[in-house]
């Protein structure tokens, strides 16, 4: 291969760097030639474990200098190693195992009829073990390296981070095409995850980030849009479609910062990629693919009765198709078998001319950039006595097994197999597994079963940080899989569990509520963390500013003092946290139930309170207790207005969930996670500057009045970096003046907005954190008692401010209880839907607890 015999031409440029040091071109090849002599001169069957070490490098670099067809493998399975051993009888091992053999010379002769044309051999499908093989040429390495090379401009003084494996193609392509092209590779097995990672990056001063789907919600939860990498050139994706809002979001972080996103697409049988989107067009067109690679070409076949004749499914030619598939030692002696290559992806061609991939064929399916097959997976499970049926998911690989499996075990299994992280794999009990009349799974219906609920696994042991949040969220189904999300926290629960999460780990990371509660524990303890001092401590933002708000709410109401401005500050927050809970969904419907139960929590102890007060005192009206006085505005009811604030926030939630539940709605929202709430804001904005031409102060529901904080207070949540993060101060800094014609109380908002928009926490000490959070907690509640506390003792008013919130504090924990009982007296939900014509009526096994 051309680019492996011109290594030495590159001269004393850098071609490795390793924490150890960098190796240049001249020393890597002379390793080559070494390696390559202790291999031998005539072809046999090389096996080589693919590591991100530079043994592994030199060693794939030297079997292709010798002209050996290579059968590169993972390095992290053992059983998978051992099948393809197995199944292809390699002639020569080259690997660090613990077996001790670094090259193993199984036999002089090859036992093979070896293809001249062969190169390389690569699993079609991540590491499963399947013996289902991909036959690559020299040419197909060759081509694809150079098309790379081109479309990403790679110069001779890139350096590329090894952040993917080298076994698989998608890091393979990072290892030839910069090696091709003189370039440099900082070689590491460091995950992004790891703060050492990013010391490498820096240090050696790379240019170029590779990363699958799931690398980029590890680079979420490191906070890469705030790193410095003042030599990054361009980050690259592949292995599995990035959401489209992603794909906008880290353009336009790139943008900013200076660097490039490139989104390729590929397979294994191209030799790595078939298209790539230009950075310019990642913006305005995120769900597309891109255009075919240089050399390379796309067509459409026709699909039978699809519906859309503009869809087909997408075949690819160019010099990087493989020369065909190898399912046994045989099929090594063919030459090339195909020309073209049938992706099995649905896709058309836009009107501008990019391609956009809609859909899939068969039921492969890439989970966190590996190519699953689940019938493969069907057939492991199979062999350890499961019965089971699998389909791929949103991220997750779904295997449906007979109600009597341990879901533990199963997910043990696959995860160990396969190589997907537990967290990716949700095992669903069912009693029966849906199949068609002729015995073939029925993958309609078991999709249909795994879109609602799944049963609760075992709950986690005592002892560790699970046993918290089971008591916090009062769940027995608390896996460290599971986030705070996932466990249906909310804005109220979200208060406590920071609190006590901050008292156990010290300092939380900003998005410690979407973090799987294992990743959150590792993300306190990294290495090089410094010890915390004993005293000082930090406090969520929004829980310090809930918790001051209500203090100054009763104490102007008292009046103790008048610094007005904290029930709508309460607004913005609320709009805040309904961004980070209950937008968190992964469907339509699970955001739904979220927002339902959010109005269920206030709804019901605010008429619970109202009623209770009504049995005592005429102070309160129907129209109060129906939520309904900013609508209906009763003379008879001067002190309906108590409750505007509750009004306001139920009617936006209400309002919001009627409007994203409309399909479409829904998907504007999710590719526009920025932009929609603003937009919103501009649309609200209509009440607060009396657009409507009535008394908006008094003839319009405070909700369509003060609305807008709401929506800048959502926005201010999905800001992602400083432009948008000062769009929205400067929202808020040109919209709140005006709005009271009280400068002190309208400052105040302000502040709280840029507070909430710029930092995530504020300094704080340890009994302050006990203080807000119980305050912050139960703010909703002390909001609604204190109107029947302070008016009885206005003349000892630092009583009357200790009674209010003593009350409040009080009524939130007897409300705490009730939903704690109400939860134990709710019948288990049953799963399972009754078959459509022509299938079985399911009925779904009990929750295994």
């Amino acid at each position: 291969m051309p680019f492996v015999r011109d290594l030495a031409t590159h001269g004393e440029r850098t071609a490795i760097v390793t924490r150890d040091g960098e190796i240049s071109y001249t020393d890597l090849a002379a390793r080559v030639a070494r390696t390559a002599e202790q291999l031998g001169v005539g072809r046999r069957l090389v096996l080589v474990v693919g590591a991100n070490t530079v043994d592994s490098l030199v060693a794939y670099l030297a079997a292709m200098h010798a002209g050996h067809p290579v059968l590169l493998v993972p390095d992290d399975r053992a059983s998978a190693l051992a099948g393809l051993i197995e199944a292809y009888d390699p002639d020569v091992l080259v690997g660090a195992a613990d077996e001790g053999w670094q090259v193993e010379h199984r036999r002089a002769a090859s036992v093979h009829d070896l293809h001249p044309d062969l190169a390389l051999l690569l699993s079609t499908s991540g590491s499963t073990g399947s013996p289902k093989l991909v036959r690559l040429s020299h040419t197909n390495l060759q081509a694809n390296a150079e098309a790379i090379g081109e479309y990403l401009e790679i110069r001779d003084t890139d350096r590329a981070a090894t952040s993917l494996p080298l076994h698989y193609c998608y890091g393979l392509s990072v290892v030839n095409s910069h090696l091709a092209r003189g370039a440099a590779l900082v070689l590491t097995d460091l995950s992004v995850a790891d703060t050492c990672f990013w010391e490498l990056f820096r240090d050696a001063r790379a240019t170029t980030l590779a990363g699958v789907p799931y690398t980029f919600d590890l680079l979420d939860r490191v906070n890469f849009a705030a790193m410095d990498l003042p030599h990054l050139r361009y980050v690259t994706q592949a292995g599995g479609r990035l959401a489209p809002d992603r794909v906008r979001r880290y353009a336009e972080l790139g943008r900013s910062a200076g660097w490039d996103l490139f989104v390729m697409y590929g397979q294994t049988e191209a030799t790595a990629r078939m298209a790539y989107l230009p950075p310019d067009l990642a913006f305005d067109h995120p769900t597309a693919i891109g255009v075919p690679v240089p050399g390379g070409d796309f067509r459409l076949a026709p699909v039978a009765d699809h519906p859309d004749p503009e869809v087909g499914e997408l075949v690819y030619a160019g010099p990087n198709v493989m020369l065909g598939y190898a399912h046994s030692p045989a099929d090594l002696a063919l030459g090339r078998t195909v020309d073209e290559l049938y992706t099995g992806d649905l896709a058309r061609r836009t009107a501008t001319g990019v391609w956009e991939i809609v859909g899939r064929r068969s039921r492969f399916a890439k989970i966190l950039g590996l190519r699953i097959d689940p019938q493969q997976v069907e057939a492991l499970l199979s062999a350890h006595d499961v019965t089971a049926s699998c389909i791929g998911g949103d991220g997750e690989l779904i295997v449906a097994t007979l109600g009597d499996e341990d879901p533990r075990r199963v997910r043990r299994l696959v995860a160990g197999e396969v190589g997907l992280p537990p967290r990716a794999v949700r095992v669903l009990p069912l009693a029966e597994l849906p199949r068609l009349a002729s015995g073939k799974p029925d993958l309609v219906t078991l999709r249909e079963l795994a879109a609602e609920e799944t049963p609760p696994p075992p709950a986690a042991p005592a002892g560790d940080l699970c046993t918290l949040y089971a008591e916090v969220l009062d769940r027995t189904d608390v896996t460290p899989d599971r986030s705070f999300v996932d466990l249906g926290g909310d804005s109220l629960s979200y208060v406590e569990m920071s609190v006590r999460l901050e008292r156990e780990l010290g300092e939380l990371p900003a998005d410690w509520h979407t973090l799987p509660i294992a990743d959150l524990r590792r993300s306190t303890a990294a290495p090089g963390r410094a010890p915390r001092p004993r005293r000082r401590r930090s406090l969520e933002t929004s829980v310090a500013l809930r918790a001051a708000a209500i203090v100054l709410i009763v104490g102007s109401h008292i009046p103790l003092f008048t610094l007005t401005g904290g029930a709508h500050l309460l607004l913005a927050v609320a709009g805040f946290n309904f961004a980070r809970f209950q937008l968190t969904g992964a469907r339509r419907g699970e955001r739904l139930r979220q927002i339902g139960a959010s109005l269920l929590r206030i709804v019901l102890p605010t008429v619970a309170w109202i009623g209770a007060v009504m049995l005592v005192n005429d102070q309160y009206r129907l129209s109060t207790l129906l939520l309904a006085n900013s609508i209906l505005r009763p003379d008879d009811a001067p002190h309906g207005w108590h409750f505007w604030f509750v009004e306001a926030v139920v009617y936006l939630l209400v309002a919001l969930a009627a409007l994203l539940g409309l399909r479409r709605v829904d998907r504007w929202e999710r590719r526009h996670p920025f932009a929609f709430p603003l937009g919103l804001t501009a649309v609200a904005l209509l009440g607060r500057y009396n657009v409507f031409g009535v008394d908006a102060g008094h003839d319009l529901p405070a909700a369509l009045v003060a609305g807008w904080l709401f929506t800048l207070g959502w926005a201010a949540a999905r800001a992602d970096g400083v432009r948008q993060r000062l769009l929205v101060t400067l929202a808020a800094v040109a919209t709140v003046p005006g709005f009271f014609g009280q400068p002190a109380r309208e400052a105040l908002i302000v502040a709280g907005f840029a507070l909430l928009t710029w930092l995530p926490t504020v300094p704080s000490l340890g009994v302050l954190n006990k203080v807000a959070g119980v305050l912050a907690g139960s703010s909703l509640y002390i909001y609604l008692t204190h109107w029947q506390v302070f008016p009885h003792l206005r003349e000892l008013p630092l009583v009357a401010l200790a009674a209010s919130l003593a009350l409040g504090i009080a009524y939130g924990a007897l409300v705490s209880r009730v939903w704690r009982w109400a939860a134990t007296r709710r019948p288990a939900r049953p799963r399972g839907a009754a078959g459509r014509r022509g299938r079985s009526a399911l009925r779904p096994a009990p929750a295994r607890r």
